[in-house]
């Protein structure tokens, strides 16, 4: 059975999705989770394209064991060169550089021939090579370049020493039958081809990211670019949990499988929700909210009996368990500590009491605490920006005869700020406070609230996105009181738009 390699590009491409930058220390934490799940390379960013990213390279480079970790580049000699330098210091790296290929892209964005743009690519991946020893390359909107120029660059690339040649469908515009025959027909013209691997980067402009991807497979690709929820560039990515399953379910047809721990999967899932801010439609395929509910009663009945009938999936193999009772307000520090391992976090000492604190904070307010609520305390934590802004206290006066009035205290620089304002509910009274304190002007494009777990006490998440300047960012915020969350959400946001400012 052939292992198929999984390249992570959550930290660099699905960062592309507007509003969900991350900063260095939530791609620490991703790219540490990413180990965990087991995937083989994590492309931790665009060194050239910012310090931030650069930074975010180094420091994942340095401090996450186990994946390969890479950069991407531009053909440019300051992009590998500046690429090197990021991950000079990685026990594992690879430089990921690029070079389009396609006549409409050459003519129209690069204004250059085939054959400055063949000379380009391979002088540039001998730049790569000289510096890593794995390098890999990607003729960027492969699947509308002509096949015999695909086929000559990617011989001329591997000659140069690419170990690993990407076909990617950069605008999301080829079909499964088509693409499938595009990598069958590089294997079969392509001399040289058996001295790299061929991975697919997949968008998802129509629909077909994973299809493509998995027929990519049927034909002798051997790595998968993909995103944890899919996110990225446009529509997304092909989305990681779901070529994963595919393979794995289907392995009689595909003869194939990944390294991937599946049961981290929804951990990866919620943690990459928490960070970006960018909730999962309720019928995504795999991790969303109900990909394993069964409301009809001829499916139901199939369950009761036998539950292959109605699931390919055990639930339980992508880590989704039943909400299970397990802390109190009474419960210990030593005994949150062990049941933080056993759901799999390892945190710092400093991050457990901090962690600690929002849980007792809660308990006192929710009598029963479950899993998912401790998972979000967690992931609340991470996701976490210098805080130019801070709650300090929220009143509220509302009801059917009554303006709603908000009082809010917030904490700005050294000071602590009141301020109190009518709006036309307790969330945009609260809104209208705070912007009046902060003294911003950003527009609020986006507001969701969910419970995490059952019951009228239940630990409520809010996600808002907020626009100012053309800074697009989102926030997120939790507490049992659905007031309180928004807040946080909303001060989470302002954070995030103040810490770019000042960058």
């Amino acid at each position: 059975m052939r292992q198929i390699k999984i390249f992570d590009t959550t930290l660099r491409d699905g960062e592309q999705s507007p509003g969900a930058s991350m900063n260095v220390q939530e791609k620490l934490a991703l790219a540490r989770q990413l180990a965990k799940l087991g995937v083989d390379v994590i492309e931790a960013g665009f060194a050239y394209s910012s310090p931030g990213d650069f930074e975010a390279v180094k420091t994942v480079g340095n401090e996450v064991e186990g994946p390969i970790i890479c950069s991407l580049a531009r053909a440019k000699e300051e992009d590998i060169r500046s690429a090197w330098e990021a991950l000079k210091d990685a026990p594992r790296r690879r430089i990921h550089t690029f070079h389009s290929t396609s006549d409409i892209h050459l003519k129209y964005q690069f204004r250059v021939s085939r054959e400055e743009a063949l000379k380009r690519s391979v002088n540039m991946v001998k730049l790569a090579r000289s510096l890593v020893d794995d390098v890999e390359f990607s003729p960027m909107d492969a699947t509308r370049t002509d096949i015999n120029y695909l086929c000559e660059v990617v011989e001329a690339v591997i000659d140069a020493g690419a170990s690993t040649v990407n076909i990617p469908d950069t605008v999301g515009y080829t079909i499964p039958s088509e693409f499938g025959t595009m990598i069958k027909a590089l294997h079969e013209k392509v001399k040289n081809i058996d001295r790299a691997v061929i991975s697919v980067h997949c968008h998802n402009d129509l629909g077909l990211a994973t299809s493509n991807s998995l027929a990519a497979v049927l034909n002798g690709a051997g790595q998968i670019e993909c995103t944890i929820n899919g996110i990225g560039e446009r529509a997304g990515n092909c989305s990681m949990e779901e070529v994963v399953m595919a393979l794995r379910t289907r392995r009689d047809l595909f003869d194939a499988d990944t390294g991937i721990n599946t049961e981290e999967i929804m951990r990866s899932s919620r943690l990459v929700t928490k960070i970006t801010g960018m909730s999962v439609q309720p019928n995504k395929a795999i991790v969303g909210a109900n990909a394993f509910a069964h409301e009809s009663g001829i499916h139901q009945d199939g369950l009761l009996k036998e539950k292959s009938t109605y699931e390919i999936i055990r639930p339980e193999s992508i880590g989704l368990y039943s909400a299970k009772l397990v802390m109190g307000k009474h419960s210990g520090r030593h005994a949150f500590k062990t049941k933080l391992k056993d759901l799999g976090y390892e945190l710092s000492d400093e991050e457990v009491n901090e962690t600690f604190e929002r849980f007792k904070r809660v308990a006192d307010q929710k009598k029963d605490i479950f899993d998912e609520d401790i998972e979000a305390l967690i992931t609340a934590g991470v996701a976490q920006v210098p805080e130019t802004y801070s709650l300090v206290d929220l009143s509220m006066i509302c009801g059917i005869n009554q303006k709603p009035t908000a009082a809010v205290k917030l904490k700005v620089g050294g000071g602590i700020i009141h301020r109190m304002e009518q709006g036309d509910g307790p969330v945009d009274a609260t809104y209208r406070a705070i912007a009046a304190i902060t003294e911003t002007k950003s527009n609020l494009l986006k507001f969701e609230i969910k419970a995490i777990t059952g019951g009228t006490d239940a630990l409520g998440e809010v996600m808002v996105s907020l626009e100012e300047d053309d800074r697009s960012v989102r926030g997120h915020g939790a507490d049992t009181d659905i007031i309180v969350a928004a807040a946080k959400a909303y001060i989470n946001a302002l954070n995030k738009l103040a810490a770019r400012k000042k960058h």
